[in-house]
């Protein structure tokens, strides 16, 4: 298939509808990939890198501060029927634009697009990045991969990551990981169960604990992170008359980033002491960094609202470099991966607009 055109010079809305009329569900980015590149190249004020489906955009004008603004190409799979091409709605509001990814995270790439093009000379060099396959496993993560292959080309003061957040500024994230509990019995046959020792009736107390469990709430640079501790899967028993001799409930854990993933490990193991826990997976949390000058000139220059990211993303990539991110861009997080997805067009102007007015 042809490589789909994009004109930056259009308005934030008709490019977003543009960007999300090309398909690019996890695997699946090359075609907009191609697009993003072959409309910066014509950008003559930009360095422009390419590495598999990730697209590297630089200033270089010898500015003393260095940010980042990044976005990912990938959306979850269409519904069935396809809930593209998009279509714009009028809202007694605003106007809203419907379709897969206008919420998660097109709207987000349009406004990088557009910055890209329209600031020639901006009052801090800007790293425009777009990557692939964010909404799938890590390793096939674009960021994750530039950060091992490329680290040099993430080096800057402060980063933002256009993920949906109503046009608010979210700080930081928490971390998670998941522990599987494991209780163990002995097995036997249904209709003799005196003879066994059931592994599932003895996870009781494993959910009694979850179920008095009081969650953390943290003060983290001025932003308060609400923790949660989750059974979010159970599993046990081989047939329908045996006793089981197993059982594990897989707990997940969304910690504050004042923690570890060791210490927010030791305190989930903690928690269900006397049984065997393991760690299945993990990611750390990326506290705001909001005392931090690039930081604090953000917030001030935005003038938006400033909350803490109650779940994880990509900043915590670039908090495990030492370069501290927020989160900022257009649309309802709620609404992202919905079959409704949708994002009022106001905000992909106003997203736009404070970030125009921070870097012109």
């Amino acid at each position: 298939m042809e490589t789909p055109e994009l004109d930056l010079g259009q308005d934030v809305v008709a490019l977003t509808a543009a960007i999300c009329d090309v398909e690019s569900v996890s695997g699946d980015e090359a075609r907009l990939a191609d697009a993003v590149e072959r409309a910066l190249r014509r950008c003559a004020h930009l360095e422009v890198s390419r590495f598999g489906h990730v697209v590297v955009a630089r200033t270089d004008l010898g500015r003393p501060e260095r940010v980042v603004l990044a976005g990912h190409l990938d959306t979850v799979p269409l519904t069935d029927p396809p809930n593209l091409p998009t279509r714009i709605e009028t809202g007694p509001d605003s106007d809203v634009l419907w379709g897969r990814g206008t919420v998660d995270m097109k709207g987000g790439v349009a406004v990088q697009l557009r910055l890209a093009h329209e600031l020639a000379a901006p009052t801090r060099d800007v790293t425009y990045l777009f990557y692939d396959c964010e909404e799938v496993d890590a390793d096939r993560n674009g960021l994750n991969r530039l950060a091992g292959e490329r680290p040099d080309l993430l080096a800057a003061d402060f980063a933002v990551l256009l993920e949906p957040t109503n046009a608010a500024v979210e700080g930081g994230c928490k971390g998670t990981l998941r522990v599987e509990v494991r209780v163990t019995g002995k097995a036997a046959h249904s209709g003799r169960p005196w003879i066994g020792d059931n592994a599932i009736h003895k996870a009781a107390p494993v959910l009694a604990r979850l179920a008095e469990y009081e969650a953390r709430e943290v003060d983290v640079d001025g932003l308060v992170y609400h923790e949660g501790m989750s059974a979010v899967g159970i599993r046990g028993g081989i047939a329908g008359n045996v006793i089981p001799d197993e059982c594990v409930v897989l707990v997940n854990y969304r910690f504050a980033p004042d923690l570890t993933v060791q210490e927010a490990y030791a305190h989930a193991a903690s928690l269900f002491e006397g049984f065997e826990v393991t760690l299945a997976d993990a990611a750390p949390g990326a506290r705001p960094g909001l005392h931090l000058p690039a930081a604090r000139d953000f917030v001030a220059d935005l003038g938006r609202p400033v909350t803490a990211k109650e779940g994880w993303t990509d900043v915590a990539r670039f908090s495990a470099l030492g370069v501290p991110a927020v989160n900022f861009g257009p649309g309802d997080p709620l609404l992202a991966h919905q079959d409704d997805e949708r994002c009022p067009v106001d905000q992909l102007v106003e997203a736009e607009a404070a970030l125009t007015r921070w870097l012109g």
